[in-house]
């Protein structure tokens, strides 16, 4: 047998699903997963103050959308918890990034952000609200502050270890053809680093969306999270399940967004 049709028979051994069917095998998840609750409330298995139907989740839904609810319609909402997310992942991105980036290339400063990063960062949000609170009051401050903490660990880590990304080879070979140090962390290292750091941006925003109910706990009287706590209070479970799904439909757009923009800025990430 040539070379030619090994090769070919190892290619097609070690072929893995294409994307269509992963999309199709995820549309089919989702609809099992409407089915079977459709069917476990409507048949009465679960209480409605458990779980309540997909049709009564729908109606909250609507009428939050619309603003019948009696509450504030779902934009006033969802217009403060995405004001609160972005603005605490935009801040994260401006100071995490180049401190990250800082660690992977000094040791210096790894040994300076090394250890408040690593104590802190598995630390879980609700750990060190109080704190917060004390220090900074319960106004917008402590809300961003709060999220701003889960995102920078995330990207800080993210950033550290794709300045590791760039081989000695390449470097020497930007040197060799007298490129500056300034040249060669610019289009040699950060660009070698770029993947390892849109991940953790993408893991990073999934962190503030996680964190925004315990951020809305602080004296908030508009949010996603708030509405989500407030309807808890009252048992108001349909209401609850509606906004957990929009904060999860919210933040998987997000992911997608980062996903494409992953694609456009590092298409090569992945291809041999």
């Amino acid at each position: 047998m040539s070379e030619t049709k090994q090769a070919a028979l190892k290619t097609s051994a070690f072929k893995v699903p294409g994307e269509g069917s992963s999309v199709t095998i995820s549309v089919v998840t989702v609809v099992v997963i409407l089915a079977a609750w459709t069917l476990v409330t409507n048949m009465g298995w679960i209480k409605p103050i458990f779980l309540p139907s997909p049709q009564a989740t729908y109606q909250q839904f609507y009428e939050y959308l619309t603003g019948a609810a009696n509450d504030k319609p779902l934009w006033q909402h969802f217009a403060a918890s995405m004001l609160r997310v972005f603005a605490a992942f935009f801040l994260a991105c401006l100071l995490a990034i180049p401190i990250g980036i800082a660690m992977g290339m000094s040791r210096v400063w790894r040994g300076i952000f090394d250890p408040p990063i690593e104590l802190y960062r598995p630390l879980p949000p609700l750990a060190y609200l109080p704190l917060i609170i004390i220090w900074f009051g319960i106004d917008e401050l402590p809300k961003v502050l709060l999220i701003f903490l889960s995102c920078f660990a995330p990207l800080a880590m993210a950033a550290r270890s794709g300045m590791r990304s760039a081989s000695q080879e390449q470097m020497n070979a930007a040197y060799s053809m007298g490129a500056s140090y300034t040249q060669v962390i610019r289009h040699v290292v950060l660009p070698a680093a770029m993947p390892e750091i849109l991940v953790g941006m993408r893991v990073a925003i999934g962190f503030g969306w996680s964190t925004l109910v315990a951020a809305e706990m602080v004296a908030a009287n508009v949010g996603l999270g708030q509405m989500v706590l407030n309807a808890s209070n009252f048992l108001r479970t349909d209401i609850v399940v509606m906004g957990i799904i929009v904060i999860g439909v919210v933040a998987y757009m997000f992911d997608l967004l980062m996903r494409w923009v992953e694609h456009k800025i590092v298409p090569w990430k992945g291809r041999a």
